[in-house]
């Protein structure tokens, strides 16, 4: 017993951590901040990026000990799926806090996020996987990073969007007042969205090549595939009719979180619903 459960006190100590993160970063949105010094009030975004850092070096233990104990990388169920996730959308949204000051408040909104995740992967059995003769492949590296770094862009967008759409009120007015104009989050929001679209595609290209070797097929329209390319397909319309048109706030925030959406369920829902032998491995 003892064996199978040696990752989850890992598992845990990281997700205390993110839940360090999530509550100081709420904290900060506090109006008691308001009339506080700059240098003083900004305090607690070293405390945020610090405790997503030490989640993020705590995941790596927990993903290291599982790695060791079942033989191969925790990438395959439900369960490894997710604590994957959670280590990398925390490490690609620490990078982007550290080096984008201007998302930093969105913090309480994206790690409430990450939250959701981690509360959903301690419901789960921390049960071994098989890992198939088809993942042994040169390029499901290069595809499964690309979906990671794709997947923790998209989560960064998600946070400035909910700042354009909570702005709509005077409490999240007061919330977000340390953050640009709306104009300026959603101008970096739609940044971090082309580079969404950039990885996207180089993971769904890597993705064809690894199924050539894998089942001797570049695409199938399996359940999987058909998804990924409707949220590859959302994003790039999505960002045609941003740069066509002149959207308010709020509706490019609805347009990003739907494209969230429908990459959350690609990655979390098909690969456990489909038929096909493809699965997602992410």
């Amino acid at each position: 017993m003892n064996n199978i459960v040696a990752e989850q006190p890992w598992l845990w100590a990281g997700l205390v951590a993110y839940l360090v993160a999530t509550l100081v970063a709420m904290w900060g949105l506090s109006p008691r901040l308001a009339g506080v010094e700059g240098g003083v009030a900004r305090q607690h975004e070293k405390v945020v990026l610090a405790s997503i850092s030490l989640g993020v070096l705590l995941l790596t233990i927990a993903i290291a000990v599982r790695w060791v104990r079942i033989g191969h990388g925790p990438w395959l169920n439900l369960f490894e799926l997710l604590m994957s996730q959670l280590w990398s959308l925390g490490l690609i949204y620490a990078l982007l806090y550290w080096r984008l000051p201007g998302l930093r408040p969105s913090a309480a909104i994206v790690m409430l996020v990450m939250w959701i995740l981690g509360s959903w992967v301690l419901l789960l059995e921390p049960l071994p996987s098989h890992f198939p003769a088809t993942y042994y492949n040169f390029w499901k590296w290069f595809h499964v990073g690309l979906g990671k770094v794709f997947l923790g862009l998209l989560l960064a967008g998600v946070g400035l969007a909910g700042v354009m759409i909570l702005r709509r009120t005077e409490r999240g007015r007061q919330w977000f007042r340390a953050m640009p104009t709306d104009a300026v989050i959603d101008r970096l929001a739609w940044r971090l969205m082309m580079l969404a679209l950039v990885f996207d595609s180089l993971m769904l290209i890597t993705g064809a090549v690894w199924a050539q070797d894998a089942w001797g097929r570049y695409w199938a329209w399996d359940a999987l595939e058909t998804s990924s390319f409707f949220t590859w397909l959302l994003l790039a319309v999505g960002l045609h009719v941003r740069l066509s048109f002149k959207l308010p706030p709020w509706l490019s925030g609805v347009i990003i979180i739907s494209i969230f959406v429908l990459a959350f369920v690609t990655y979390f829902g098909i690969p456990y619903i489909s038929p096909a032998a493809h699965k997602g491995m992410v």
